[in-house]
């Protein structure tokens, strides 16, 4: 049987169908709204629970935005990236008004620096969106397991193909499950627009994957 790189993404993704938040993402929108509350009134051990809750999440997403590793948390990279988020989201929590969840407007501050980051990049910068797929099992032929590694490696050489607006839809859709709305708001750019970066990120993946489908 052929590799499939697209079922080691799959297992980072949330929900193929992506249905709507399970009530104990909405009692955790409600815990944020209080610890949000707390800390714009200076409580720091509240705006700490909010980094511990979500820095994990936001970590992995600046991870496969920006490639690399150090050791088993993302790139040094994403790591400062995350760091500097939660620096700037600390300074303007006045600004925030609740209009949307409080993970959204994290996943907006990272997905920003990360841009950034990127479009300062060389092209050939390397990128390590995708994480190697898990120890195989004891049945698994060598010939299978080798060719495993190297449909995920193509997968990560395809994403590097990307441009950084592509890659952060397509990330953000794929392996996060974010709606449309949530994508266009991280991103900066309208709905339309998120659309049309993920048909062409989707064509230019699936072309350059056809090998290993």
């Amino acid at each position: 049987m052929e590799a499939d790189p697209w079922a080691e993404a799959e297992a980072e993704r949330p929900d193929a169908e992506r249905p709507d938040p399970a009530d104990g993402e909405e009692a955790d929108a409600d815990d944020d709204a209080l610890l949000v509350a707390r800390a714009r009134e200076g409580d720091e051990a509240a705006f700490e629970a909010l980094v511990h809750r979500h820095g994990p999440v936001l970590l992995r997403l600046a991870g496969q935005l920006l490639g690399g590793r150090a050791g088993a948390g993302g790139s040094a990279d994403a790591e400062d990236a995350v760091q500097d988020a939660f620096v700037s989201a600390w300074r303007r929590l006045p600004e925030f008004r609740g209009e949307a969840a409080f993970r959204s407007w994290m996943y907006r501050i990272v997905t920003n620096r990360c841009l950034n980051l990127l479009r300062a990049r060389r092209p050939t910068a390397p990128l390590d969106a995708v994480a190697e797929p898990a120890a195989p099992e004891a049945r698994a032929s060598p010939a299978r397991t080798v060719e495993n590694l190297a449909a995920v490696r193509a997968l990560r050489e395809a994403l590097g193909g990307l441009s950084p607006e592509q890659r952060a839809c397509w990330v953000l859709r794929e392996f996060h499950g974010l709606a449309y709305e949530e994508i266009a708001r991280a991103v900066g750019i309208t709905q339309q627009a998120v659309r049309g970066r993920l048909f062409r990120a989707r064509r230019y993946l699936m072309e350059a994957m056809e090998p290993w489908r």
